[in-house]
C-alpha cells in the first residue's frame, strides 16, 4: 500500500506535463464525492492500494499527482469525473425594479426548493449540479420560464476552480447526500407522528 499524504504536481502543469510524456501511468479512477475526501482508500487501475491521508481542507483535482517514481518513471494520477453543472445567471434580473426582481428570486427559489436541487449562489450566478438528466433540468426551466433567467450546461471541471471546498462538496457531493438524508429525515419524522399517536392512544 502507497500512503499519499500530499499532491506532489498536476498533469496540466508544464513541467509535469514533459516529465510524464512515455512515463508509465497508473491512474486512480474517483467520482465527484471521493474527490472531495481527505481521507480515501481505493486501488489503482493497476490494482495498486492507495491511502490518502491529505490535510483536512484538501480535495484532490483531475489529474493530480499523487505518486512519481523518478527512476522507473512511474506515476500515479487522479482522474476526476465531474458532472455538468447548470449554471443559472441572474445579472439581466437584476437591472429589473425591485418588485420584479424579488418575485423573479423568489420564484426560481421555489422552483429549484420544489425539485430539492441543490445549488450554490455566488455574485449573480446560482450553480445547480445535475442531478438528473440535463433534457429534465431544462425542461424544468423552460416551464418556469423566468422573465431575464438564463441558464447553460458547463462541465465540472470548469466550475470547480471557483468553489471553495464546502460549495464544492454541495455541488458535486451533495446530490446523493441530500437525497438520502432528506429520506432519512422524512423517515425520522414518519416515525415520530408514529410514536406520537401511539402514545397518544395510550393517553385515553
Amino acid at each position: 500500500m502507497i500512503i499519499v499524504e500530499s499532491v506532489i504536481g498536476n498533469a496540466n502543469q508544464p513541467q509535469w506535463r514533459d516529465r510524464l510524456e512515455g512515463a508509465d501511468i497508473d491512474w486512480l479512477m474517483l467520482d465527484q464525492w471521493e474527490a472531495q475526501k481527505s481521507r480515501l482508500r481505493k486501488s489503482t487501475a493497476q490494482d495498486v492500494e492507495l491511502a490518502l491521508s491529505l490535510d483536512r481542507n484538501t480535495h484532490l483535482h483531475d489529474g493530480d499527482i499523487l505518486f512519481w517514481n523518478d527512476a522507473d518513471r512511474r506515476a500515479i494520477v487522479a482522474r476526476i469525473q465531474l458532472k455538468e453543472v447548470m449554471v443559472i445567471d441572474l445579472a439581466d434580473v437584476i437591472r429589473e425594479d425591485v418588485e420584479t426582481m424579488v418575485r423573479t428570486m423568489f420564484e426560481l427559489g421555489h422552483a429549484l426548493g420544489n425539485q430539492h436541487w441543490p445549488a450554490v449562489v455566488k455574485d449573480t450566478r446560482v450553480f445547480v449540479p445535475l442531478t438528473i438528466d440535463r433534457k429534465v433540468m431544462a425542461s424544468v426551466m423552460k416551464t418556469h420560464a423566468l422573465p431575464g433567467v438564463r441558464y447553460d450546461f458547463t462541465p465540472g471541471a470548469e466550475v470547480i476552480p471557483y468553489m471553495a471546498p464546502h460549495e464544492a462538496r454541495r455541488l458535486f457531493g451533495g446530490a446523493s447526500a441530500t437525497s438520502h438524508s432528506h429520506a432519512h429525515q422524512q423517515e425520522r419524522e414518519h416515525q415520530d407522528d408514529h410514536e406520537h399517536r401511539h402514545q397518544h392512544g395510550h393517553d385515553h
